[in-house]
C-alpha cells in the first residue's frame, strides 16, 4: 500500500473512530477509563506527553506542560499541538516522552507492532506507555459472535490479550507493571452501573469491555566500558531520533514473525 493510500486509509479510520467516541456507547467506555487513568496522571511529571488515539484528549488531566495528540492528516489536526504523522513515523527523539498513551489504536493499524516499537522508542527511560485495548472476555468481546458487528467500531479488528501485548512489549525492551480493567456492565448495557465498575475494580476481573496497561522500559544493565555494542537500525523512518536503544536491538523482522496470524 503507497504512503497516500494508508494515510487515506487510516483518515477514514480516525472518522469513523471519533463518530464512535461521540456516542453514548463510546462516551460511557471513555468515562470508565478515564477514572482508570486518573491515578496514574497524579504520578505523572513531565515536559512533554503523546496520545495516539481515534477520540477526545484522555490525559488532559495529567500534569504535563506540553501534551500533544495525534492525525493522519492536517485536516483532521483540531488543535496546533496535533502531531501530523503516520503512528509508525514519529518524528520526535528517542526517550523524549514522559507519557505516550496509545488508545484502542493496536486493534486496527495494519501493523501495531510497528506503532508499539515507535510508542516505546520516542518514551523516556522514567516514562510511562499506557495502552487501553479491548478485553476480549468481556461483554464487548461476546458481542463480537455477530459477523455482521466486526465491520464497525469498536468490534472490528484485532482484539489482544494483555498477555499477548505483553509478549509484543519484551521485545522492544518494555515489562507491563500493571492491568487495570474498566468498563464493568450487563450484557446490552452501558457501563454506567457505579456498584459494578466499583465491584470491578477493586476485584480488578478481566470481565470488562476494556484494560490498561501500565508498561515502563526495563532497566538496562551497564556494560563495562570497551564492550562492543550492537546498536540496531532506526525503529521510525522520522527524520529526528534516529538512533535506536540498545534494548531495542532485536530484529524487525523477528518481531513481525512473531506477530503473523494476530
Amino acid at each position: 500500500m503507497s504512503t497516500t493510500s494508508s494515510t487515506l486509509e487510516l483518515a477514514r479510520l480516525v472518522r469513523e473512530g471519533r463518530q464512535y467516541w461521540a456516542s453514548q456507547s463510546g462516551q460511557a467506555i471513555r468515562h470508565a477509563e478515564r477514572a482508570c487513568l486518573g491515578p496514574v496522571c497524579e504520578s505523572v511529571f513531565g515536559a512533554h506527553s503523546l496520545e495516539l488515539g481515534m477520540g477526545a484528549s484522555m490525559a488532559d488531566m495529567c500534569p504535563v506542560r506540553h501534551p500533544m495528540r495525534w492525525a493522519p492528516t492536517r485536516e483532521l489536526a483540531d488543535t496546533a499541538s496535533m502531531l501530523v504523522c503516520q503512528p509508525d513515523a514519529l518524528p520526535l527523539l528517542d526517550e523524549s516522552l514522559s507519557l505516550v498513551v496509545i488508545h484502542h489504536l493496536l486493534e486496527v493499524v495494519p501493523h501495531p507492532h510497528h506503532v508499539l516499537q515507535e510508542a516505546a522508542r520516542v518514551t523516556a527511560a522514567e516514562g510511562r506507555l499506557i495502552i487501553f485495548g479491548w478485553a476480549p472476555l468481556g461483554p464487548g468481546g461476546l458481542s463480537r459472535a455477530l459477523p455482521s458487528r466486526r465491520r464497525r467500531l469498536p468490534w472490528r479488528g484485532h482484539w489482544r490479550t494483555p498477555g499477548r501485548l505483553g509478549d509484543w512489549l519484551a521485545f522492544v525492551d518494555f515489562e507491563i507493571e500493571r492491568v487495570d480493567y474498566c468498563g464493568f456492565h450487563l450484557p446490552g448495557s452501558l457501563p454506567s452501573n457505579a456498584m459494578l465498575e466499583t465491584l470491578g475494580r477493586r476485584h480488578n476481573l478481566p470481565l470488562s469491555d476494556s484494560y490498561m496497561i501500565h508498561a515502563r522500559r526495563k532497566s538496562q544493565l551497564v556494560r563495562p566500558q570497551g564492550a562492543s555494542l550492537p546498536f540496531a537500525r532506526p525503529l521510525g523512518t522520522s527524520s529526528l531520533g534516529g538512533a535506536a536503544s540498545v534494548g531495542q536491538a532485536r530484529s524487525e523482522h523477528e518481531l513481525e514473525r512473531m506477530t503473523e496470524g494476530d
